[in-house]
Order: C-alpha cells, then sequence, then structure tokens
C-alpha cells in the first residue's frame, strides 16, 4: 500500500510540474534571442526599402500624373452606367477594400477584392497574378463587364471631353491623336496613359506604422516597459508562434507579410463552383496581355521585364494563389480569394487544419495549434492594425 501511494505521489507530481509548466508558457512572455530579433526587425516596417521603380510608367513617380490619377479613381464616368469607380470596390476607409466575398459593381466579379495598398511592391497583380504593373491592372476592370463594363473608347472620350482632365491629359501625356476609333494605336495609347496615371496615383498608397512596428521598436532598443506596455502577452505568445511553430513567415514575410508569390493552400472553392485554376491560368493571361512589360506601351525602351521573361510556368501552379499582405489585415475580412472564411478566426482554423486541395496539391502542412493558440496568433494579427489607413492624397 505504502508502494501505491508513493507512485501515487510520483505521478502527482509530474502533473502539477506539467500543469505549471504549461500555464508558464501560456502566460510569462518569451525572452527574445537576437536571431528572434533579427526576424522582428525584418518584418517592421522600418526595413520597407524604397518604392521600386516601374520603367515600364513614365509617369509612376509624378505628383501631377498622380494627382490626376486620384480624380480618375474617384471617377463613376469611366463606367457604362455613370455609377461604378475604382473606389467602389477600393474604399479608403476598408484598407482600399470593400468587405464583401466578391466584388459588385455593375456585375458580380470572379474573386474578392484585394487591398492596393503598397501593391507598387508586387510584381503582379490580382490573385492569379494576370497583370505584370499596376497600370496594366488599372485598365483591366474598365472593361471588365462585372466591374466598370466600360470600353476603352468611353473612357478616353470621358477625358477628352473635360475640360480638367483633357489640360492634366495634355500637360503629362501630350496630344490624344486620331482616339475617334480609326486609329486604334492612339486609342490604345491613350488608354494605356489614363491606367499610367491612375497606378501614380495608387503608388502613392502605403501602409503607416502599427502597433506591431512600435514593439519591435522596443523589443530592439531593449526597452521593456514600453515593449510589456504595447503587447499584452497573448499578443506577445501570438508573435512568437508567427514567426516560430507556426511557421507563418515562410509565405508571410517581409515588412508586408507577403512574399509576393503564388501558393496553393487547399481553400476549398464556394458551394457550386468549379475549383479556380489561380496562377496556372494567371500567368498565362499576363504573358498575352498587350498592355504588358513587354508590350507596345511600355515607356521603356529596353524592356526590362525579367519577372515576365523568366516566368515559372508548369502544373505546379494549379489551384495556387497569390500571398496578401497581412497588413492591416483585421480590416480586411472576409478572407481568401474568393472571401471563402468570414473571420480570421475562420481563416486561422482553414491553416490549422489544412485540408486536401480540390484541385492542385495543398502546399500547406497543418499547423496543429490548441484553441488558445489560435486565439493568441488572431490577436497578434491584430497588432497589425495602423491607427489610421492610408489617405488619398
Amino acid at each position: 500500500m505504502r508502494s501505491l501511494l508513493l507512485k501515487l505521489g510520483v505521478v502527482v507530481v509530474v502533473i502539477v510540474v506539467i500543469v505549471i509548466g504549461w500555464q508558464n508558457r501560456s502566460t510569462e512572455p518569451p525572452v527574445w534571442t537576437d536571431a528572434e530579433i533579427d526576424v522582428l526587425r525584418s518584418l517592421s516596417l522600418a526595413s520597407l526599402p524604397a518604392l521600386p521603380p516601374d520603367p515600364s510608367n513614365a509617369v509612376a513617380d509624378n505628383a501631377q500624373a498622380a494627382a490626376f490619377g486620384e480624380r480618375l479613381f474617384f471617377d463613376p464616368r469611366l463606367s457604362a452606367n455613370g455609377g461604378i469607380a475604382c473606389s467602389t470596390c477600393h474604399q479608403p476607409a476598408r484598407h482600399f477594400t470593400d468587405g464583401l466575398p466578391k466584388g459588385q459593381a455593375i456585375g458580380t466579379s470572379k474573386r474578392n477584392t484585394p487591398s492596393i495598398v503598397g501593391s507598387a511592391y508586387s510584381p503582379w497583380l490580382y490573385w492569379d497574378g494576370r497583370r505584370d504593373s499596376q497600370w496594366a491592372q488599372a485598365l483591366s476592370p474598365l472593361e471588365d463587364p462585372n466591374e466598370h463594363g466600360s470600353s476603352r473608347l468611353q473612357v478616353v472620350a470621358v477625358i477628352a471631353g473635360d475640360d480638367a482632365y483633357r489640360s492634366a491629359y495634355r500637360a503629362l501625356f501630350g496630344e490624344f491623336g486620331d482616339i475617334s476609333g480609326d486609329d486604334p494605336v492612339a486609342l490604345n495609347n491613350a488608354f494605356a496613359n489614363v491606367g499610367k496615371a491612375i497606378a501614380a496615383f495608387e503608388r502613392t498608397l502605403l501602409p503607416v506604422a502599427s502597433r506591431f512596428d512600435d514593439y519591435v521598436d522596443a523589443v530592439a532598443d531593449g526597452n521593456r516597459q514600453q515593449r510589456e506596455s504595447l503587447f499584452s502577452d497573448d499578443e506577445v505568445w501570438g508573435l512568437r508562434l508567427f514567426i516560430g511553430e507556426a511557421n507563418c513567415t515562410q509565405c508571410h514575410n517581409g515588412p508586408l507579410f507577403t512574399n509576393n508569390e503564388f501558393h496553393n493552400t487547399g481553400v476549398l472553392s464556394s458551394p457550386g463552383e468549379l475549383p479556380d485554376k489561380g496562377r496556372v491560368a494567371g500567368v498565362q493571361e499576363a504573358l498575352a496581355d498587350p498592355f504588358n512589360c513587354l508590350g507596345d506601351h511600355s515607356d521603356d525602351p529596353a524592356r526590362q521585364c525579367a519577372e515576365l521573361t523568366f516566368v515559372r510556368t508548369g502544373p505546379e501552379l494549379i489551384g495556387a494563389v497569390r500571398t496578401p499582405s497581412l497588413r492591416n489585415v483585421e480590416l480586411t475580412a472576409p478572407y481568401m480569394h474568393k472571401g471563402q472564411a468570414a473571420t480570421l478566426a475562420e481563416a486561422l482554423r482553414h491553416y490549422n487544419e489544412a485540408p486536401d486541395a480540390m484541385i492542385g496539391h495543398n502546399e500547406a502542412k497543418p499547423l496543429e495549434l490548441s484553441t488558445r493558440e489560435l486565439r493568441q496568433v488572431e490577436a497578434f494579427l491584430k497588432t497589425l492594425t495602423a491607427p489610421s489607413v492610408p489617405n488619398a492624397i
């Protein structure tokens, strides 16, 4: 009997030690190693490099072009029904998204509206990367029957028929030429210039620092008091999981929390929809786009188009979509490329389970985090919300 009691006592002690250890792990914030601090610095906006140039757009960094492009961005006259603007889906108050599973304009878009904040840093636009520049992307919705539903002739006619627009256009690009439709080269050039002006405005939409960036500064400076005032214990543990056990930085890395690459993560299609082919179809569309970097409307005489020239193709891209930025992710619900996840918690549960892909191969592995750990990661993600969204210039 005594022997049995001793054994029971040992078991109790072991259980107590395990429980105490688990409690300490869950409540006491971690001490960051030098290697981890380097990772945190790499995620901070302080590490964001200068905007990459866009040689294909001669007015990319022209302030007058940005001001002109801003007016075009908010002008519904560029649509078939006079009621749809770029800002209809890319709403400033929602971090330039719309809060809907799929974009809603004249019709319903095929996919969720991604934020365009910081998109100048990406070599590819859209979820499937079917455009290779901001200006090429800006042109596509204008003629999409589910979005603006307009035509390049109508778009250019609006600008030519507005005194202020016509003056701004001529100051930037010169005379229109024959835009009646009889000269397709002149019309297409003018249409391309509209996209370039809009892109100049979109290049001004850059993320601003959040509480996370202040926390990284405090950690790097060794300021414990400030660090503890900025993050709760759960937020600290969520960050540690994000860069460690959950390995989220494999795709969501860098100051914008995206590698701007394409991955199949097994996101299921909406009920009644066929699986989305994703990048495997998008890359072919990018290569065929007359407004791409290699096309006649590029302003770069050297055609420096390494991304397009050496673009990756192949069956491994089936079902892959572009990694979105997590900056201000709290403001951009619903999530995934077709809005399949209504909340951050639902999106995290998807990655925690990593189901088989309906098409192609799911690259993600189950995270196998506990319910509490998932809540901690979600708490951390909310620290990426900036105190204010970027405003129009």
